[in-house]
């Protein structure tokens, strides 16, 4: 289904792309992709299949799969000249048998970051719909112990359904405020080695694919969201172990909810900002925002365009606690 790319952007939103990407041409061809259709891709689902066999069961239907990375061949990109039908990526017999899972590249790189290991105990916070869960688990090969936890009961559901599909073993799904559930999860001194992040946002970097964000964008929001991301993330710190990761990530663009969430984490806990290394091209995080100065170490942050790399826009930022 084609999607309704006429939602035209609001003159404030235009403004602060602008100061983002500071060079005209950069900003021209911003606006250029966020109007073009987005890239079908697939995470192929190591749990039940290699990257091999799955990519050649969807080769014999006909689909043309390009796998861009080398050390990472489970990411696959379904290529515009092959005769895949509409709807039908989320309809096929491999992937309702748990084979792949429909992701956008740009949203796996927050688990690429996090670097999950087999024995290891993470708490993913805010796991719904279960992209990232199901990720995590696999690079676990189901082993270890996952904490993925939504407060909305339709939510819940579907992490439930998609966990279900992916044959993911190691999960312990819970409905709790994100807040409250760190604070019960501190008072029974629980440790994790790795946290996953990925808060709610704005969602400035899914214009690809939602163009109707350009409607609901304002100010007052990106503030809101900014003030509840902090207070996740502080609760999450206390969970940490020592040496432990904490990846921070969303699907946005605006400093309020990236870089100054993380600057407001490294001056108030022991945290410092490692720099990552992932298979797209990253610009580094911004050190100044409306006369607001942070960190320097918030240039280890990674921002994704979607310019840049023909994806949706991401931010990930990789934390580790100081001992």
């Amino acid at each position: 289904m084609k999607r309704n790319h006429n939602y035209q952007a609001k003159p404030l939103f235009k403004e602060r792309i602008s100061k983002l990407l500071k060079n005209k041409e950069d900003e021209e061809d911003f606006w250029k992709i966020i109007r073009e259709e987005p890239v079908d891709s697939i995470r192929c689902n190591t749990l039940k299949i290699s990257p091999d066999e799955l990519k050649e069961k969807l080769e014999a239907r006909g689909w043309k799969i390009k796998q861009p990375f080398s050390e990472y061949p489970e990411i696959m990109i379904i290529e515009e000249s092959s005769n895949l039908k509409p709807g039908e990526l989320g309809k096929s017999i491999e992937h309702l048998l748990g084979y792949y899972y429909v992701q956008e590249i740009s949203s796996m790189l927050p688990i690429l970051a996090l670097s999950p290991q087999e024995n290891d105990i993470v708490l993913d916070l805010c796991a719904a719909p279960g992209s990232k869960t199901s990720q995590i688990s696999a690079m676990m090969q189901n082993k270890g112990t996952i904490i993925a936890n939504d407060k909305d009961i339709g939510r819940i559901s579907i992490l439930a359904t998609n966990l279900e599909r992916c044959g993911c073993t190691n999960v312990i799904i819970t409905r709790n405020d994100a807040v409250q559930l760190c604070n019960r999860l501190t008072k029974i001194k629980m440790k994790f080695d790795k946290i996953l992040l990925d808060v709610p946002c704005s969602g400035e970097g899914t214009l690809r694919s939602s163009s109707k964000t350009l409607l609901m964008w304002n100010l007052k929001m990106i503030q809101k969201l900014s003030r509840l991301q902090k207070k996740i993330a502080a609760s999450a710190i206390s969970l940490l172990k020592p040496e432990g990761t904490l990846v921070y990530s969303t699907c946005t663009h605006t400093p309020e909810e990236n870089e100054q969430v993380v600057d407001f984490l490294v001056k108030r806990f022991e945290l410092e900002v490692e720099k990552i290394n992932l298979p797209l091209k990253c610009r580094q995080g911004i050190t100044n925002w409306e006369n607001e100065n942070f960190s320097q170490e918030v240039k280890n942050c990674c921002r994704i365009y979607p310019q840049d790399n023909n994806t949706e826009g991401f931010f990930v930022a990789k934390l580790r606690r100081r001992r």
